[in-house]
Formats: C-alpha cells, sequence, structure tokens
C-alpha cells in the first residue's frame, strides 16, 4: 500500500520581541492644564467704551463688513452715514450741494473720503463730542432737526471709530474748528479765524481702517447708484460724486420714469404733500405690460434690497 511522504519544513524560531509597557494614565478625574475649567469671577467682567464696543462688535453698527464687491458692504455704510448728516441739512432749508469725492479709488485698502456739505456747521465747540462721543447730537431736538436719515448720535461715532484716518472741519460765521483722529482716538484740534471767506458748513474726511475691512476696494458704479437714490429722494439737491453731479427734479417721479420709460399703461400716479405736521408723504406708482411687479422702497435713505414690513404694509394698503 502506498504511502504518501510528507516532508515537515522547520523553521528557525525567533525570540519574541518585548513590547513596552503600557503607559501610566491619570485618573479621568483629574484634569490637565490645557482642559482646565477658566474661572468665571468678578475679573471676566469687562466694560468697554464706546469707541472699544464699536470696533469689537462693528456689525451692531453698520451690519456686513466685507470687502466692498457688495453694495451692502460696511465701507459704503460709512460714507452713508456722513452724507446723511448733509442730508439732514438739506432737509432742514439749509445747503442745497454736497460734494463727495474719494481719492485713490483704484487701490485695494488706500481710498481716501471727503464729503462736504453746506448746512449750518457743526456748532465750534461741541466738534469734537459730535464726532467721537456716541449718544451726541443735536438730533434729539426736534427744533433743530425735526427729521434726520442718520443713526441719531452713532453714525459719524461708527465712522470715525472704525476709521485710520478721520479729520472734521466745521465752518461757522466765519470762524472754523478741526479735529484729527485716528481709530477714533484724538490726536489734534485747533480753532481759529478764517483769513478769507469760505461757506459754513462741514467737512468730513476718512479713511476706512484696513485692519477691519481687509483689502476694501470701492465699487465706483455702487456708489453713483446710491448717490442717485439720494437725489431721487431729496428733490432739488445736488450732489457731486468726483465731479459728476446728480440731482432730481421731481423725485420719486423720476426714479419710477428711469426704470420704466414709455412703458407705462398710463401717466405715473404721483402725489407729494405735507401729510401731518410734521411729516410729508411722497408716493409715485405705475403699471406696464411687463410681467411680474417691481418695487423700490427706502428706509432712511437706504435702499432696502430685502423689503420688509414699510413695504408689506404699502402692498397691502394699495
Amino acid at each position: 500500500m502506498p504511502v504518501k511522504k510528507t516532508s515537515k519544513k522547520s523553521a528557525a524560531k525567533k525570540p519574541a520581541s518585548k513590547s513596552p509597557p503600557p503607559a501610566k494614565t491619570k485618573p479621568a478625574s483629574v484634569k490637565t492644564s490645557a482642559n482646565k475649567t477658566p474661572v468665571y469671577d468678578e475679573s471676566k467682567i469687562k466694560t468697554l467704551s464706546s469707541l472699544e464696543h464699536i470696533r469689537l462688535r462693528t456689525g451692531m453698527y453698520i451690519g456686513r463688513l466685507g470687502d466692498g464687491s457688495n453694495p451692502d458692504d460696511g465701507i459704503y455704510v460709512l460714507l452713508k452715514e456722513v452724507i446723511d448728516n448733509g442730508i439732514d441739512e438739506f432737509i432742514m432749508g439749509n445747503g442745497k450741494l454736497i460734494e463727495i469725492t474719494v481719492k485713490d479709488i483704484e487701490k485695494p485698502g488706500k481710498a481716501m473720503v471727503k464729503v462736504r456739505d453746506y448746512g449750518r456747521g457743526i456748532p465750534l465747540g461741541k466738534l469734537v463730542e459730535c464726532v467721537s462721543v456716541i449718544n451726541t447730537g443735536a438730533k434729539y431736538n426736534d427744533d433743530v432737526f425735526q427729521f434726520s436719515v442718520g443713526l441719531n448720535g452713532v453714525g459719524t461715532k461708527a465712522v470715525n471709530a472704525l476709521s485710520v484716518h478721520f479729520r472734521v472741519v466745521a465752518v461757522r460765521n466765519g470762524e472754523f474748528a478741526e479735529a484729527i483722529f485716528e481709530r477714533g482716538v484724538l490726536k489734534s484740534e485747533r480753532k481759529g479765524k478764517l483769513k478769507e471767506k469760505i461757506k459754513d458748513g462741514t467737512m468730513v474726511e476718512f479713511c476706512p481702517d484696513p485692519q477691519i475691512f481687509k483689502d476694501y476696494l470701492f465699487n465706483t458704479e455702487f456708489i453713483e447708484k446710491r448717490i442717485q437714490n439720494y437725489a431721487y429722494l431729496n428733490a432739488l439737491l445736488t450732489l457731486a460724486f468726483n465731479g459728476k453731479k446728480f440731482v432730481s427734479q421731481r423725485g420719486l417721479y423720476d426714479l419710477l420714469y428711469e426704470e420704466t420709460g414709455d412703458d407705462g399703461l398710463y401717466s405715473l400716479g404721483y402725489y407729494k404733500g405735507q401729510h401731518s405736521s410734521n411729516g410729508q408723504l411722497e408716493i409715485a406708482f405705475t403699471h406696464t405690460n411687463n410681467y411680474g411687479e417691481e418695487y423700490f422702497s427706502f428706509v432712511n435713505g437706504q435702499y432696502t434690497s430685502d423689503g420688509g414690513t414699510h413695504l408689506s404694509a404699502f402692498k397691502e394698503g394699495f
């Protein structure tokens, strides 16, 4: 009977390698310094100055930051807040011209903005406080400002705090006052009599802080659109931007006609008049053969692209 023979291979037996002893771990109940629970006590309570709060919580004052690529970005809000002061003067019957210039507009993070109005001028003795101390201003006084489109005591202060350079000059009755700030901190001020006649009013010059607005760049088209809206909302006010003038004779009528042209099914509906003892009402509307509907709504001189309760109420009432 045949037998199958198998050969058994033998292998040299390697000595077993010794594994390192297990690392000693600390009991779970013991916390290392890395995950130590911070102590919440009186030392953690902070009181911020107005300047510190504006710079730390910028969004509460101007909304989004951005870099200028969106018309709602913060640099355009800074511009708006300064222009609004000139608008308020115009509404109260003082000054029919606002001059706006933006130098080095094509250089990222370098633009210098200058806004000059020809209103009454900030009272010289309170110039510094009016542009640096929050909740300070004359817009709480209905005698001198029955209407205002600004933030009522916050706007210019926010611009000051968020600018690497901020300069303001007020002219009244042949005298002037000037103050210069850096990131909201007063660097110099002076007052005196003018050597030559200059019209009353206020000039504000600022450069947005690149530490906050990273590589920002002003868009000329966005600025012109905003200024054109200002002209529509304030008939007979002239706004000049880098030499280009914007003015509307009929306010919202001109805005609507600009958008619809001769496509209206009838003459534009338009009304402007005294609505109450301290308010005016202006409305323009029309219908066209185009499909859908389009609204242009504004609050405090600001185009509200997302609408709001003011637009909802208008649509429901209309």
